[in-house]
């Protein structure tokens, strides 16, 4: 298993060079390719943008997050909103794919409520706080009769756990990790 951890020109408080991102991913992709892994997982989902073209350029599998937790949402049947990056939800990739396993995906205008939660957890590691910020949705999720919610920002994965309405998350970062065991299991 190899990592590749590099800067990547994204932030919070500007505009996305896209050309800028999607090199430095694809530089970091072919940095794990040169060395020889069998595939590759992208743990990002904004960056999965550029999905399409990152795995053209590769000559090894690289695995779709957006795609391994669409597949979830069809195994639950019914609406599902998605909590993302700003980045990633306008990008519109997760609400294309979700639709595309027949799944219907709902708007539920949350997108403030889930930035001021991101930016928490950019500050503080104070349960409470992140207890406060979920609060306005899940009480959304809950009145619109969601039967998932995809949680597709590895950020927020760490603090999901205070996350407390019954309304099950499909955690697109597990969705990855489930499929990275199980890729690795299947070239033992």
């Amino acid at each position: 298993m190899l990592i590749c951890s590099q800067p990547a020109p994204f932030y919070e408080d500007r505009t996305i060079d896209h050309a800028a991102l999607e090199s430095a991913t694809l530089s970091g992709l072919k940095y794990l390719q040169f060395a020889g892994v069998d595939f590759i997982g992208i743990a990002c989902n904004t960056v999965h943008i550029y999905y399409p073209r990152l795995a053209r350029e590769l000559q090894v599998p690289l695995l779709n997050i957006v795609e391994l937790a669409a597949m979830q949402t069809k195994q639950r049947k019914g609406k599902v909103a998605i909590v993302a990056a700003r980045p990633t939800v306008e990008s519109n990739i997760y609400q294309r794919a979700i639709t595309a396993h027949e799944t219907e995906v709902v708007d539920l205008r949350w997108q403030d409520d889930v930035d001021r939660l991101l930016s928490a957890v950019r500050e503080t590691t104070d349960p409470a706080v992140f207890q406060a910020l979920w609060k306005p949705i899940t009480a959304k999720a809950s009145s619109a009769g969601l039967r998932s919610i995809v949680l597709a920002c590895l950020d927020l994965s760490g603090v999901v756990k205070h996350w407390e309405p019954e309304i099950p998350i499909v955690d697109a970062a597990d969705c990855l990790a489930q499929e990275l065991v199980r890729q690795w299991l299947a070239r033992r």
